[in-house]
């Protein structure tokens, strides 16, 4: 399966040590740039072909506030990549709902 991260430099450098590629991001335009990048929205020399795309686009929560409305507008249309949300640097943000919850509400038991 092929992944990408988008997040703080500290989390891709993570994620890089552990073979996957990311884009380190520090404001709302280059999250924005990379994710139409890696979603195969913007028509550009540097963008994958489909075949090459990432099927899981790892965002950090953060990321994920910046960029709340192309996400969900990207989730409703149902394509590929996923899009799953990781807590950043500062861990997670009160309120929000993890992967685990979600998966917990989708089937109903713990995991």
């Amino acid at each position: 399966m092929n992944y990408f991260v988008i997040g703080e430099r500290e989390i891709v450098l993570g994620f890089n040590l552990a073979g996957v590629q990311g884009k380190p991001v520090s404001n709302r335009q280059e999250a924005l740039d990379a994710f139409n990048l890696h979603t195969g929205q913007v028509n550009d020399m540097r963008a994958s072909v489909e075949s090459e795309r990432p099927k899981v686009l790892i965002v950090t929560e953060d990321v994920a506030d910046m960029l709340a409305e192309e996400i969900q507008v990207w989730q409703m249309k149902g394509k590929s990549p996923l899009i799953v949300e990781i807590p950043g640097l500062n861990g997670h943000i009160p309120g929000r709902k993890t992967l685990t919850d979600s998966i917990r509400e989708a089937v109903g038991i713990n995991v």
